[in-house]
């Protein structure tokens, strides 16, 4: 059975805090189980969410701040202490390919596990998954940053009510998907007559940057967004200064992209009460709001039901 759903490691920006890890993500999406920016401490918080090391089929990193990268030695050496049996895949800034290096060879320990390390070197890199393409924006932030979407291919839904109306039952449906048409009493019916497109599903990973075009481009039409705001609208400039968002400025483009649901995250230590997230959030932003938490698990929603031209 498949299963899309997100399953947050941390929540924490710059340093943990008592209630919060240094950052990181799973995301579950079929067959593939995708690690975010592992920060200090994912190995063990992987150890209270039923993912293990052997589920992983690639690690993306938005950069090479600590934050965001310093639980990357455990984890690959992780890889190789459970002889998980497959590539894994790791995706980075390719600017940031020293700190790569060092960080996978940060200690001594011997290496069977098999990365495939393909690092993003262009705005819009796109990468063919099984399960559809990640691409890579670049993102404004004061060190080289992508963020990464995943796009499911758009599919269709047969109409039950249409191909009963023209007599098409049983094998003739498998054989109209096949081939795109089928001849019906002397007359040709085509699949998109009797079906309506069903829209892909679309995940978003937006991490440290300030409003730019890269966010934009990663939220449109996201059925889940998780997105940085690390500051309150009180801090507006400081955000703007060191490359951050608000919660406000999150939610409007959250707005603005047609985004279903909209997961907030990597929060400053300043802030003891995360409500306040909320609040600011819920003023621009009228959809599904999850103020994110450790270790909590957030699925997908549900496909949008296309409707019959």
């Amino acid at each position: 059975m498949s299963m899309r759903e997100l399953v947050v490691l941390g929540t924490a920006s710059q340093a943990p805090t008592r209630a919060r890890n240094h950052n990181g993500y799973l995301l579950r999406w079929d067959d593939e189980v995708i690690l975010f920016d592992p920060g200090e401490g994912s190995q063990r918080q992987m150890l209270h969410t039923g993912v293990t090391a052997t589920d992983l089929t690639r690690i993306c990193v938005t950069h090479f701040h600590g934050d965001h990268c310093l639980g990357l030695p455990g984890m690959i050496q992780r890889l190789s202490l459970d002889r998980v049996p497959h590539p894994v895949a790791v995706h980075f800034p390719a600017g940031g390919a020293d700190y790569f290096a060092r960080l996978r060879h940060a200690s001594s320990f011997y290496e069977t596990a098999e990365l495939a390390v393909e690092p993003i070197d262009a705005d819009g890199q796109r990468i063919t998954l099984g399960v559809g393409t990640l691409e890579a924006r670049r993102l404004r932030h004061p060190v080289e940053t992508y963020g990464y979407r995943l796009v499911e291919p758009d599919g269709c839904r047969m109409l039950p009510e249409r191909l009963s109306a023209y007599g098409i039952v049983g094998p003739a449906v498998g054989r109209l998907l096949r081939e795109g048409h089928l001849d019906v009493d002397g007359r040709r019916v085509t699949s998109d007559e009797v079906s309506v497109t069903r829209p892909g599903q679309r995940f978003a990973f937006v991490m440290d940057t300030g409003l730019c075009d890269g966010v934009y481009a990663l939220a449109e039409h996201a059925d889940l967004l998780v997105i940085e705001s690390t500051f309150l609208a009180s801090e507006a400039a400081l955000a703007a200064e060191v490359g951050h968002l608000t919660a406000g400025q999150a939610a409007r483009v959250a707005t603005e992209s047609g985004v279903r649901t909209l997961v907030l995250t990597h929060f400053s230590q300043r802030y003891a009460d995360p409500r306040r997230f909320h609040d600011e959030a819920r003023e621009h932003f009228a959809g599904d709001l999850v103020i994110a938490e450790d270790l909590q698990t957030v699925p997908v929603p549900p496909r949008r039901v296309p409707s019959p031209g």
